[in-house]
């Protein structure tokens, strides 16, 4: 099983940049597409413009005042969450934390991507099943 998401964005070529060039999604290098799709590893995001959608849909934000993915967090798990903090502050993207060890043993970080998704970066999760 695989996890895909969309996520309805203002400006495709700002939303690929960041997932391509902050996080290192593989994603085209030119944009001839109002939906694109980025990857990396098995996640799957599919950004498409948020204008696009139907104004009956019931995702669309009409307004400043709404935030897109309100009440949500996307939690994608790295091999090694220290390069990846540190590639990010390299890059100087801002954090909306640091790097920190969680009290369930996770240790991640956070940002916003510039549609405002917040992003978990995180250790990956030991299976003791």
């Amino acid at each position: 099983m695989n996890l895909r998401l969309e996520l309805f964005v203002e400006c495709i070529e700002t939303s690929v940049a960041f997932y391509r060039d902050i996080l290192e999604f593989h994603a085209p290098k030119e944009i001839t597409n109002t939906y694109i799709s980025v990857r990396k590893g098995n996640i799957t995001l599919g950004l498409g413009e948020m204008k696009r959608l139907p104004v009956s849909h019931p995702l669309r934000v009409s307004n400043d005042s709404q935030k897109k993915g309100l009440g949500v967090e996307i939690v994608i798990e790295v091999d090694d969450v220290n390069e990846l903090y540190h590639k990010v502050v390299a890059k100087e993207y801002p954090l909306e934390t640091k790097l920190t060890k969680r009290p369930w043993g996770l240790v991640d970080f956070r940002i916003m991507d510039p549609d405002g998704y917040y992003l978990r970066m995180t250790s990956m999760a030991i299976d003791e099943s």
